[in-house]
């Protein structure tokens, strides 16, 4: 299932802020390391604050399991700077108090080395401003937003491919330049677009990146968002409705859909709305030229609706045969490797939600033994120094940051719904084998 990103709506946001702002009760402390670590008898530890129970707990099971993974292959290859990595995990149960309760007492009475992120937005924007001002890194496989950040915070490094502001870009380019490389007749490329999308916090910033707009958040600066991305391919907005929690009319909003005429529909949801849609336009006989949806790559999707899957384009950051190589325990540790070790120890295939755990941990753990050190601030120096010849290598592909602190340079890839298979479609490149001519228009 595609959990990625953050779920938050405005209020939420405002009280995660001001949970963070009364949790601030540590003050500021060394960050951990000294210079007898490396012969330390000591274990190094890492503590992750994880949404284990509540409406985030699949996700959060999938992360705490891609740590879990990590740590045992760093122990098997003889630890980090030569001592064993004991890893302590808690259970905010999706609660933004929780979360920074957990993370000041990581800090502050556990001394943990390291701190590994916890998933979404939701809990990452709250508990990212304890460890900013306890100058600690806060390693985030799941907080991409551009909001979070854009607080001018130092230590705050988030690992998803691309912020989820700027993920319906994707998409929009890729009819673009699929036409470029003649899969698509120049001819047939979407002219109108129609965007509809639930609110809360992950799929209103995907719409936001379209369709254009101002984001206040209490604090900063606006960010200006101009009139979106599709104008900027040339695309008309003739339909554009964000939809309330609970919806359920979905049959008379695709027939407002298709009444438009748009000939590319961006179906911005939760699952399951996803399922939803996709029935709801086979019953009004909707077939956009293309339909990008924000969840959807799961079997049960394709299971639930049959033929109304096909064509369909989601969204991921990873997938079990991109051939993404990086480093572990010093030596190569690809991502074909990741997936053969995470069957054996869990008895079930990886998802990327264990995948992009176990990324953070790898690249934590390479950042350790490239500076020798557990020294948060000496690490957070090198990081700032990685760069597009001298990144970080996991199995995830290479990382280094802009200077917010999010991933550079990256992309999301996508995947459509084929004669009941996901195929991968874009980006082109080597390390994507199996690669699928798109399918266009949508139902071929």
């Amino acid at each position: 299932m595609r959990w990625n990103g953050s779920r938050l709506d405005t209020r939420s946001m405002l009280a995660a802020l001001v949970v963070a702002a009364l949790g601030l009760t540590l003050g500021a402390c060394d960050p951990a390391g000294d210079d007898d670590e490396a012969e330390s008898d000591e274990p190094v530890v890492i503590g992750a604050s994880l949404p284990l129970t509540g409406p985030l707990s699949v996700p959060g099971q999938g992360h705490v399991e891609g740590y879990e993974l990590c740590v045992d292959k760093l122990n098997d290859g003889g630890g980090l700077l030569g001592r064993e990595v004991e890893l302590k995990t808690s259970d905010n149960r999706s609660d933004t108090e929780t979360v920074v309760n957990q993370t000041e007492r990581f800090i502050g009475v556990d001394d943990v080395d390291m701190l590994l992120g916890t998933f979404s937005t939701l809990l990452s924007f709250p508990s990212s401003t304890i460890t900013e001002q306890n100058q600690m890194i806060y390693w985030e496989p799941s907080d991409s937003s551009v909001q979070s950040h854009s607080r001018d915070f130092e230590y705050n490094y988030g690992f998803t491919l691309k912020p989820i502001d700027y993920i319906g870009e994707t998409p929009a380019d890729a009819v673009f330049e699929l036409a470029e490389a003649g899969d698509i007749p120049e001819a047939e490329l979407p002219k109108s677009a129609a965007v509809i999308y639930t609110d809360d916090f992950f799929t209103n910033a995907m719409a936001r990146g379209l369709i254009g707009g101002t984001l206040e958040v209490p604090g900063i600066d606006p960010i200006d968002f101009g009139e979106g991305y599709l104008a900027e391919r040339d695309m008309e907005l003739v339909f554009d409705r964000q939809i309330p929690k609970n919806f359920t009319d979905w049959t008379s909003l695709l027939n407002s859909v298709k009444g438009s005429g748009a000939e590319y529909l961006f179906a911005l949801m939760q699952a399951p709305a996803e399922v939803d849609i996709a029935k709801a336009m086979q019953t009004v006989d909707y077939e956009p030229k293309a339909a990008f949806f924000a969840q959807g790559t799961y079997p049960e999707f394709a299971e639930s609706v049959g033929a109304g899957a096909e064509g369909v384009i989601v969204w991921s950051t990873w997938g079990p045969d991109v051939r993404w190589e990086g480093e572990l325990n010093g030596e190569p540790y690809s991502n074909q490797d990741f997936v053969a070790d995470f069957k054996q120890r869990f008895d079930k295939d990886p998802n990327e939600d264990n995948a992009q755990a176990f990324a953070v941990c790898q690249a934590m753990a390479y950042a350790v033994e490239e500076t020798e050190t557990l020294d948060n601030g000496e690490i957070k120096e090198w990081l700032d120094e990685r760069t597009a010849e001298d990144p970080i290598p996991t199995i995830q592909g290479d990382y280094y940051f802009d200077e917010d602190g999010l991933t550079a340079e990256r992309d999301v890839l996508l995947l459509q719904w084929q004669d009941g298979e996901l195929k991968h479609i874009f980006p082109p490149g080597e390390e994507y084998p199996g690669e699928a001519k798109i399918q266009y228009p949508t139902r071929g």
